[in-house]
């Protein structure tokens, strides 16, 4: 996820900032560059690539500073990760520069007004159309107000976005704007900062204020001026950082995973923005396969590994569901040992967080060499997967440090979701008020993400009460049941103990032998509504395996009380559509393997045999 930071006091600003981003290289990003004034002229130097790069550019150039600038790491999403895309932006003039983070969803529009009045763009970035509004702005008003020009614009865009300026007429101010995107500032002695993370200046201050949304702050070296996007003063919270620069990095959690785990709703909303057109159509604007391409698919194949694995199970009823598709879904690993049956009118999907995953690239590189077309959904920008794919799909997951993935499996799902609406939109088996309304669903998603996770204290308290336990069980029916694989998966990653996953239909052909007195056995239950039949039945299967002594632990949406009389502890999500379900079913049990392993007293973040992206098979 991008980074950002801000300064303006006595210091040389070009070491502040850079220095800000270095504390920043933990988020992940594909490109760095700063904007300084230097003897009151504004300028700017970025490069694709590492900070490294950044700054052997400024070695060979260098430069003094003024007491004011803005730096930046990018994570590509309009437009490659290349120089020119690079942040920051300024505008004809090269007077105002422009540092973001987000999505500005209705750039396209605003860049067709700005170069149709003669605004030359050097970038592929919605960014670039801030830097010549702002300067625009400034124009028309006659004035250096910045703040008032920030204001005028941010009300003009739509999207998620953090936006930073500076302008060479106005030596002694920072501006920034926030809407659902991170934006704190850091108070000083005689100076001020502002950054995407507290990391960036904890080294400098720990008197931080958190903007809210839609505010706008300006920042000088003595003041600190917090409006909102009509101009009126708006409330803060301030506070005081009590953790280390470490620490900082995590957001004042013990482990990236916890944190990544609250991440989750911010990063579902991210996934979905950007994908409705003005028309309402969906646009996956990374697609790069044609409309004539999708409808000559015959078949879709899935391959992918581990978590990503039991997305691309989840996908199989969603994609069927609404394209009527056959849907396979294989381990990547095993796809290209076993002579799969593949041709030009199958699409394969392939699944992978990093892009890197030997065993899915492998794979991948089998299905192009049997002529079918391949789409990518990855979260890590220009990896080897999507770069040797016929299309891709990005997640905005942003940087997962946690081995065990939480908030890219999340994104997954969303990514797969929004795939099979698109091939079912350009097949022409859904119309479009049908599309919206599901597309409505997911955008509720986040919400219901963030009710969970403000509900799962008791999980906590369970998982801590299991820490002696030797084998939990898993059982789930429909897409319930790649949902319980998961929640086996992470007890095996974290807890390092034995977890079963079942389909609830197969307990009597087999698995109910293992049920014993005191067996802990997880449930995830359907939907009452959207899949009765199978309600009833697992239903059935809970008391089945409650009479033989198991400790059961249900999943079931609110308000269904047929549950409670058989469910020893009762975990409750919102009830959402029943195709949607995973995404908030999951979550209590990414909380409930985290909180086990760490009273086990093991390291949720690296745990022992394992690497984030295998890259050999």
């Amino acid at each position: 996820m991008c980074g950002i930071v801000g300064y303006v006091g006595p210091k040389p600003a070009l070491e502040v900032v850079v220095e800000g981003l270095a504390r920043l290289e933990y988020r992940g990003y594909d490109s760095a560059g700063v904007a300084i004034l230097s003897d009151g002229k504004l300028q700017t130097e970025k490069r694709a690539g590492k900070l490294a790069n950044l700054r052997a550019a400024l070695e060979q150039n260098p430069r003094s500073a003024d007491g004011i600038g803005i730096g930046h790491t990018r994570w590509a999403t309009h437009g490659a990760p290349t120089d020119h895309n690079a942040h920051p932006h300024v505008d004809n003039t090269n007077r105002v520069a422009v540092i973001h983070n987000g999505i500005i969803e209705n750039f396209a529009q605003l860049r067709v007004e700005l170069e149709e009045r003669g605004c030359k763009f050097r970038s592929e970035t919605d960014t670039e159309v801030v830097a010549h509004l702002l300067s625009e702005e400034l124009k028309e008003r006659g004035d250096k107000d910045l703040g008032a020009a920030m204001r005028s614009v941010c009300r003009r865009l739509e999207g998620a976005f953090t936006l930073v300026a500076i302008c060479e007429d106005i030596p002694d101010l920072v501006v920034a704007a926030r809407r659902n995107s991170p934006l704190v500032v850091g108070r000083g002695k005689g100076e001020n900062f502002l950054a995407s993370d507290v990391a960036a200046f904890i080294a400098h201050t720990r008197d931080a204020v958190e903007l809210g949304q839609d505010q706008v702050v300006e920042l000088r070296p003595d003041s600190v001026t917090i409006t909102d996007y009509d101009g009126a003063p708006a409330p803060v919270r301030e506070y005081y950082v009590d953790w280390d620069a470490s620490a900082a990095e995590k957001g004042g959690y013990e482990y990236f995973m916890l944190k990544e785990i609250v991440e989750q709703p911010r990063a579902v909303a991210d996934t979905l923005l950007g994908r409705v057109a003005v028309d309402g159509t969906l646009t996956l604007d990374e697609m790069r396969l044609a409309p004539q391409e999708l409808r000559q698919i015959s078949k879709i194949v899935i391959i992918a590994c581990g978590t990503s694995y039991h997305a691309g199970l989840i996908a199989k009823y969603a994609i069927e569901h609404w394209c009527r598709i056959p849907c396979e879904v294989e381990v990547a690993s095993e796809f290209r040992y076993r002579d799969p049956i593949l041709d030009r009118q199958t699409l394969v999907i392939a699944i992978s967080q990093s892009g890197e995953s030997m065993d899915t690239l492998m794979a991948t590189r089998y299905a192009r060499e049997q002529q079918s077309r391949v789409l990518a959904i990855c979260n890590v920008n220009g990896s080897t997967i999507p770069r040797e794919s016929d299309g891709v799909l990005y997640t905005h997951a942003g940087p997962e440090v946690g081995v065990a993935a939480t908030k890219t499996f999340l994104t997954q799902l969303v990514a797969c979701y929004l795939v099979g609406l698109y091939l079912a939109q350009v097949r022409g088996l859904k119309f479009g008020d049908e599309i919206n309304t599901i597309i409505g669903q997911l955008a509720r998603m986040p919400e219901q993400v963030e009710k969970v996770l403000s509900t799962v204290e008791p999980v906590r308290e369970l998982a801590r009460s299991l820490a002696d336990a030797k084998t939990v069980l898993f059982l789930g029916r429909h897409v319930g049941y790649p949902v319980a694989m998961e929640g086996a998966l992470k007890l095996k990653e974290l807890a390092y103990m034995h977890a079963e996953a079942f389909a609830a239909g197969e307990l009597k052909h087999g698995p109910i032998a293992l049920i014993e007195d005191g067996l802990p056995v997880v449930v995830v239950v359907p939907s009452r509504e959207g899949r009765s039949v199978l309600h009833d039945k697992i239903v059935s299967n809970i008391q089945e395996i409650r009479a033989r002594g198991a400790r059961t632990i249900v999943i079931a949406e609110e308000g269904d009380e047929s549950v409670r009389p058989y469910s020893d502890t009762l975990i409750e999500i919102p009830a959402v559509p029943t195709l949607l379900q995973p995404i908030v079913a999951t979550v209590p049990l990414q909380v409930f393997a985290c909180e086990l392993a760490l009273a086990k007293g093991n390291d949720v973040d690296q745990p022992r045999n394992l690497a984030k992206s295998v890259t050999v098979e």
